[in-house]
């Protein structure tokens, strides 16, 4: 009865660690989100680049977009598109987004004397 437990719960262990190490896959911090319905911005999170955003919603109006744009932050800013766009207009939005407005690197002045 006992060896039938141990043997039971050492199984339930290992599927619980084999099931945390597949789906916890670390996503980067979420910078911002935009989401667009039939050309329109419904739905926003963060602190969006505006020129940024009035180039999306352009282009999402102009060719009546329903998708997802997202940007994350895991060691440099990566753009995510939803898959149903095409790869031109991901690509048109990839070039309006301000890479460099991200790539900056935070000079510390507290440590400086002078």
């Amino acid at each position: 009865m006992t060896a039938t437990i141990l043997k039971t719960l050492f199984i339930l262990v290992g599927l619980f660690a084999a099931y945390k190490l597949i789906f916890s896959g670390k996503k980067g911090l979420t910078l911002f989100e935009m989401h667009f319905k039939e050309g329109r911005l419904t739905q926003h999170k963060g602190k969006i680049p505006e020129r940024f955003e009035r180039e999306c919603r352009a282009i999402a109006k102009a060719e009546k977009l329903t998708c997802v744009v997202r940007a994350e932050k895991a060691g440099n800013v990566r753009l995510h598109v939803s898959a149903n766009v095409s790869d031109t207009i991901t690509q048109r939005i990839r070039n309006q987004f301000p890479f460099e407005y991200y790539d900056k690197k935070q000079v510390d002045n507290s440590k400086q004397t002078g």
